[in-house]
């Protein structure tokens, strides 16, 4: 405790009870995130970024909707800042759209044969669900 005091009694002037280099707490420049992945100084440089969540992006519609997922998982901090790293924004935001479009048709589909089932669909249930195509070939190898 001494040593932290000037001669004079006061505090020594290069004691700083504000550790932030920046004055501004609430200034946009330290809300930023300074890099674009989740794994922080390990991840990759912004122009191997921005590839990757363009693959992922166009991957997506090839039937692959889950690389949406990580696509949103992975670049999360340039998805919850609006005003970060812009040319790979575009790619998580639009796969974030689009996994949320997948999602709800998912579980519209799902919930619809779920709940529905035969009352729903009637006569054509029979030939919509997959447990009776093993009878129907002959495939059960009981008679």
């Amino acid at each position: 405790m001494e040593a932290s005091r000037s001669p004079a009694g006061g505090p020594s002037p290069n004691h700083d009870p504000n550790p932030n280099p920046n004055p501004n707490p609430n200034s946009i420049a330290s809300s930023l995130p300074l890099w674009p992945t989740i794994d922080g100084p390990l991840g990759l440089s912004e122009e191997d970024a921005a590839g990757y969540a363009r693959r992922f992006y166009q991957f997506g519609f090839a039937l692959l909707p889950w690389l949406w997922a990580v696509n949103c998982f992975y670049f999360w901090p340039v998805l919850a800042h609006k005003r970060s790293f812009p040319q790979i924004r575009r790619y998580v935001f639009r796969s974030a759209i689009g996994f949320s479009v997948f999602s709800a048709v998912l579980c519209a589909w799902a919930l619809t044969f779920a709940i529905g089932g035969e009352g729903l669909f009637g006569s054509v249930w029979n030939q919509l669900v997959m447990y009776n195509l093993a009878d129907k070939w002959g495939l059960t190898g009981w008679d």
